[in-house]
């Protein structure tokens, strides 16, 4: 695919003047995120097979996530009438998921999590740099090296490479690429579920619509193409926005296809960093009235705040890509978001209803 480097000055100048702008009063203040006090939730997910078939097994992700300024992940608890259930981990991102298998003869599979977590806001102060403890050498190689669906390389390092030309610091170039993102894509409503990342087939068919999964996917290997650590986050929302975001929150306790996954980018002086372009194009499309302008204030105050902050009503699994069930035959997965199961050796459709059931509430244990 061929970038005009016109296209990519546009989006710096827009950048820049952006920048510059005064600070709106309404809708760009309202959407100002700080550290505030820590939420608790405990999140409910019950697994059932409607239509099993010789062995039976699923698997359910679990919080396991533990960053001290943002997130705890405080355990799970389960029943079933599965004679086993174990928690199992990945053995390079430490994914953790509960394995279940079921008997050949068990007529109605069914299982249920129970995963409590504590979360607040976090926002990144660009003013003053922290003293972020530097990535290990190993941390360094994994959240820079390519992946199944997320390469560095080829169209992928050609496009980062032109939207970061000109960029002179590390903090210039995660932010060109967070811009390019929020001007060059658009949020595709047709895409089933959060999408499924596969960011050269998007780059060489020009179609940049997608989900979070696409949209902040694309983020984390641009940004790994030009050198910058970044990692997605796949979770889940679990209470409503508090700052009148209807499409940035859950809708009700009910949050079974409430799944996002957000990204990070690791700079040195900030340490990790939290960014959501996918979250942008969400308000766009789907803030009332719908299908707003690029430059309306709620989408504008979405823009400002979603690079270097993060309201987290919301659940983080994990970090992990090309994720391989234990115990599985079938192929891996780009990334743990969602309950898996199987039946008779066949992966079922997690997005599809009628062959399995799966149902995820969540509750606020503590006022905020």
């Amino acid at each position: 695919m061929m970038i005009d480097r016109r296209d990519v000055l546009k989006s710096c100048l827009a950048m820049s003047a952006a920048a510059s702008l005064p600070r709106m009063a309404g809708a760009q203040d309202a959407f100002l995120v700080r550290p505030g006090p820590w939420r608790n939730f405990e999140v409910v997910t019950r697994l059932e097979i409607a239509k099993p078939a010789g062995k039976t097994q699923a698997w359910i992700p679990l919080p396991a996530v533990n960053e001290a300024g943002w997130f705890r992940s405080l355990g799970s608890t389960w029943t079933t009438n599965a004679p086993k259930a174990a928690l199992v981990r990945d053995p390079k991102y430490a994914a953790e998921m509960l394995h279940v298998e079921w008997g050949d003869g068990e007529p109605a599979p069914v299982v249920e999590v129970a995963s409590r977590i504590s979360t607040r806001d976090r926002a990144t102060d660009f003013a003053a740099p922290a003293r972020a403890a530097p990535l290990s050498n190993a941390e360094r190689k994994l959240y820079t090296e390519g992946t199944e669906l997320i390469p560095t390389d080829g169209i992928v390092k050609a496009t980062s490479d032109k939207i970061t030309a000109g960029a002179s610091t590390d903090l210039d170039k995660a932010r060109a690429i967070y811009e390019w993102i929020v001007d060059n894509t658009f949020r595709d409503a047709k895409v089933r579920g959060c999408g499924i990342g596969d960011i050269a087939a998007m780059l060489k068919s020009r179609n940049l619509g997608g989900k979070c999964a696409d949209l902040n996917a694309l983020y984390v290997g641009l940004a790994r193409a030009a050198g910058l650590p970044a990692r997605d986050v796949y979770g889940i929302r679990v209470a409503p926005s508090k700052f009148g975001y209807k499409s940035l929150g859950a809708g009700s306790e009910v949050i079974t296809k409430a799944q996002h996954c957000r990204a990070e980018v690791y700079l040195t002086g900030f340490g990790w960093v939290p960014i959501d372009p996918a979250d942008v194009r969400k308000v766009a499309l789907e803030e009332p009235p719908g299908h707003l302008a690029i430059d309306d204030p709620k989408v504008a105050a979405a823009r400002k705040a979603l690079f270097g902050s993060w309201e987290t009503n919301w659940l983080a699994y994990n970090f992990a890509h090309d994720v391989a069930l234990p115990g599985s035959t079938g192929a891996k997965l780009g990334f743990l978001m969602y309950p898996q199961a199987e039946t008779a050796g066949l992966r079922l459709d997690c997005l599809d209803p009628d062959s399995f059931r799966y149902t995820i509430r969540a509750k606020e244990l503590t006022a905020a």
